[in-house]
C-alpha cells in the first residue's frame, strides 16, 4: 500500500503557479494510484476565495487538467503541523514561509523545482509576463518526479 502523504504548494497569491501543481498532481497521483492529500496557497491574502487566474485555468485546460474547483487561500503557521511536505515556488515565498515555522516544527519547506534537479531555481511567476505554457512545462516535470518519488516511497 502506497504511503499517504500530504503535500501542499504554495505561490504568492495562490492563484497561478501553486493552483496550477495542485491541479497536475492531483491528477498525476490519482493517475498513479497513490493516495496523497494535495492542497495550495499563497503567502498574501490579496485573492482569498478566488479562482485561479483565467489564463492559468485556460493554460491548463489545454493540456487537460482542471482547476476550476480550486480557490485560494492564505498559507497559515497550522499547516506545517497539517502537511507531510511544504513546496514553495520560489525563493521568496520559500523565506515567507520559513517566517512562520512554529518552533520546534521540522516539516520540509524546499523549492518545487529542487525535483527536477534544479536547486535555488524558482518558478517564474506568470502573473504579470504571461508565461504560463513555460510555467505548464516544469510544474509537469516536477509532478512527475514528484510521483516517481513518492512510488519509490522516497517522499
Amino acid at each position: 500500500m502506497t504511503q499517504i502523504k500530504r503535500v501542499v504548494f504554495v505561490c504568492l497569491g495562490n492563484i497561478c503557479r501553486s493552483p496550477t501543481a495542485h491541479g497536475i498532481f492531483r491528477d498525476k497521483a490519482a493517475q498513479a494510484g497513490l493516495d496523497v492529500v494535495i492542497d495550495s496557497a499563497g503567502t498574501g491574502d490579496w485573492h482569498i476565495g478566488s479562482p485561479p487566474d483565467r489564463r492559468a485555468t485556460h493554460a491548463a485546460h489545454m493540456r487537460g487538467y482542471d482547476l476550476s474547483d480550486l480557490r485560494a487561500r492564505q498559507f497559515t503557521p497550522a499547516d506545517f503541523n497539517e502537511f507531510d511536505l511544504i513546496f514553495a515556488m520560489d525563493r521568496a515565498n520559500q523565506r515567507d514561509i520559513e517566517a512562520q515555522r512554529p518552533a520546534g516544527n521540522t516539516t520540509p519547506v524546499q523549492l518545487f523545482l529542487n525535483l527536477t534537479g534544479q536547486p535555488g531555481r524558482d518558478v517564474p511567476d506568470p502573473y504579470f509576463d504571461g508565461s504560463f505554457d513555460q510555467v505548464l512545462d516544469m510544474i509537469e516535470q516536477g509532478a512527475d518526479m514528484l510521483v516517481a518519488q513518492l512510488q519509490n516511497g522516497q517522499g
